[in-house]
């Protein structure tokens, strides 16, 4: 008797799927249960240190002494280091003592522990007395999506819930810019860059789109496309340079770093003798949203560096109204909804509705921003899809080319909800990003109004 062949789609597979479906669902049960009795031992650990040291007139440093002895001795049982076992059981009475509703609802199977870790990671920039109000506001986001792709959108809760505004605390985080260097080992060291987040994004972008330009372009460049570069000036020695540079993209990105900082022009830029070449043309882009009452100049709240982290609202205003590589999405300041989408140039009026709606590739777990991503019709064009927004959506290239050549499905619905379906039929509900975007008709006055 011969086995089944397990092909994509036939029986012998989805059985083989769905028992491993089956098995990774009851193993998350049970590390779940087990994750959480750690947390909770490791807790009374650290309530026991504190307990040995009540009383002590040098109560500081008797708890430091009898928490190290804990760490050590549990160290030693699981065989890791006892800084790292101190690490943990500091992590763990932060959860049982500040973010107790996030622990419970892990317990109850709500949430998972990235959730939990990105709730505490989120929480805190927050006074200790603001950490349980904001794990209450946080866990019904938790519940509708991935600790990756809720990360944002908690961070910005946080900053919303500090008492001192995000701007205040921008400033004087700035103070601290810096550039350092840490020696390390083969004649490598690390250079290292404390910035703002809005300035460190926009050069690993730029770096990034430069670096594409030289990995796509090397066959084109290799056949001799009048590349200025060689030891001896010849087009045998420009193109053999060419042709054997296999560096990876975090390899040119390096090289591009450098030959930035130290030459002021990147080495394989084929007109790098003129003002400026076409590497030397690409600019960085970065996906800002913010809030209606920042842009008009309220400097609490941050603003939402879209797939990173939160920015304060004086760059984002100067991003937005000083560069013309930048588009503008005015949010409403309570509810969150999408007033206006803005721009200096002027790009194709689907692909902003769409970048603004979506924000991110649209599968469920991607936090890819959306320029960086793929336009794809829900249902395939060839099949008789319709090129308009409710059958278009974001998609990075993993997971638009995993819709098309796996049995992963998608259906788009009302409102800009996508349902997809796994090969084993179950269904993923993802949600269009907050803030959904609504465009209105202008209201106009009867004096505006025309004539009859």
């Amino acid at each position: 008797m011969t086995n089944p062949v397990e092909h994509p789609g036939s029986d012998a597979f989805m059985t083989s799927l769905a028992g491993l479906a089956h098995g990774m669902e009851g193993l998350a049960q049970d590390a779940a249960a087990l994750q959480i009795r750690e947390v909770r031992l490791l807790a009374a650990a650290a309530a026991l240190a504190e307990k040995t040291a009540a009383g002590s007139p040098a109560k500081v440093r008797e708890q430091d002494m009898a928490l190290r002895s804990i760490s050590a001795e549990l160290a030693g049982i699981m065989r890791i280091a006892d800084r790292t076992m101190q690490r943990r059981i500091d992590e763990a009475r932060t959860i049982v003592e500040d973010y107790t509703a996030a622990l419970d609802a892990w317990e109850a199977g709500r949430i998972v522990r990235g959730h939990v870790l990105t709730i505490v990671a989120a929480g805190s920039v927050l006074p200790p007395e603001l950490r349980g109000q904001f794990a209450e506001s946080a866990i019904p986001k938790c519940e509708r999506d991935t600790p990756n792709r809720v990360r944002p959108a908690l961070e910005m809760l946080a900053q919303h819930l500090h008492p001192r505004s995000f701007a205040e605390r921008h400033e004087a985080a700035a103070a601290g810019r810096c550039v350092r260097i840490v020696p390390g080992s083969n004649g490598m060291s690390e250079l290292i860059a404390k910035m703002p987040t809005a300035i460190a994004e926009g050069i690993h972008d730029r770096l990034t789109q430069m670096g594409r330009a030289i990995i796509d372009t090397r066959g084109e460049r290799a056949a001799g496309g009048g590349l200025t570069l060689g030891i001896d000036g010849s087009d045998e020695s420009r193109a053999e340079i060419v042709s054997t540079d296999a560096r990876t993209m975090d390899q040119v990105r390096a090289d591009l770093f450098a030959d930035l900082l130290l030459a002021g022009t990147p080495a394989l830029d084929d007109t790098r003798d003129t003002s400026a070449g076409p590497l030397g043309k690409i600019r960085a882009r970065i996906q800002v949203v913010i809030p209606a009452h920042a842009l008009a100049g309220d400097d609490h709240d941050a603003c939402d560096l879209v797939g990173r982290s939160p920015i304060d609202a004086a760059t984002a205003r100067q991003l937005a109204a000083g560069n013309r590589q930048w588009e503008r999405l005015l949010t409403h300041p309570v509810t969150g909804t999408v007033l206006a989408v803005d721009s200096y140039r002027v790009p194709e009026k689907m692909r902003r509705y769409l970048q603004a709606r979506d924000q991110h590739c649209r599968f469920p777990g991607c936090r890819q921003a959306a320029i960086r991503c793929e336009v794809d019709h829900s249902e395939d064009h060839a099949l008789g899809g319709k090129t308009n927004t409710c059958n278009l959506c974001h998609l990075c290239q993993r997971h638009h080319s995993m819709k098309h050549f796996t049995c992963w499905r998608v259906r788009q619905l009302l409102g800009g909800v996508l349902e997809w379906t796994s090969p084993l039929g179950r269904i993923y509900r993802e949600d269009a990003p907050a803030p959904a975007v609504a465009f209105t008709p202008a209201i106009v006055t009867p004096t505006e109004a025309a004539p009859f």
